[in-house]
């Protein structure tokens, strides 16, 4: 799904995931098989001139609660093991860092080169690499990948908001 303008429905819905008022959404980069946004694409530069990152923000918390589960029980600490002696792994995370950070455009000078989840070196956050994997598709983010599959079908006993 390409990314769409958030409707009034949709900033209500990202409201109701985050329990308060979202910032600076730019589009909606994915929706559950819900229809409810999962992720959501947010600008680069807050409207309060703060740099952002986290282009990809994961709004679902559902999800975002699953993820959770998945960092504390050591997930990230395993994939960052792979990393450190699988080359193919590597430059897989190499090009995904660079998808990310085309996809976010250089417009804040500030976080020129960095994108988010730890890319490219390290994970640090498995939240942003599934909402990058979600929002680029299958094949992009190869963790991120990986998160998405092991949360399966967030979405079947009913939406989180």
């Amino acid at each position: 799904m390409p990314a769409e303008p958030p409707t009034p429905a949709d900033i209500s819905a990202v409201a109701a995931q985050l329990g308060r008022t979202p910032r600076d959404i730019r589009a909606i980069a994915h929706r559950c098989g819900c229809g409810l946004p999962t992720v959501v694409e947010t600008e680069a530069r807050l409207e309060d001139g703060t740099p952002f990152p986290t282009v990809f923000y994961l709004t679902c918390s559902k999800a975002s609660s699953a993820v959770g589960t998945f960092e504390a029980s050591g997930v990230m600490r395993e994939m960052n093991e792979r990393l450190a002696v699988d080359p193919e792994l590597r430059d897989a995370y190499a090009v995904a860092h660079a998808d990310y950070l085309e996809r976010r455009g250089d417009a804040v000078p500030e976080i020129a080169g960095i994108s988010a989840g730890g890319m490219p070196t390290r994970v640090k956050c498995l939240h942003a690499l599934l909402g990058h994997a979600l929002a680029a598709g299958p094949g992009v983010n190869p963790l991120g990948d990986e998160v998405r599959e092991m949360l399966g079908e967030w979405w079947k006993d009913g939406p989180c908001a």
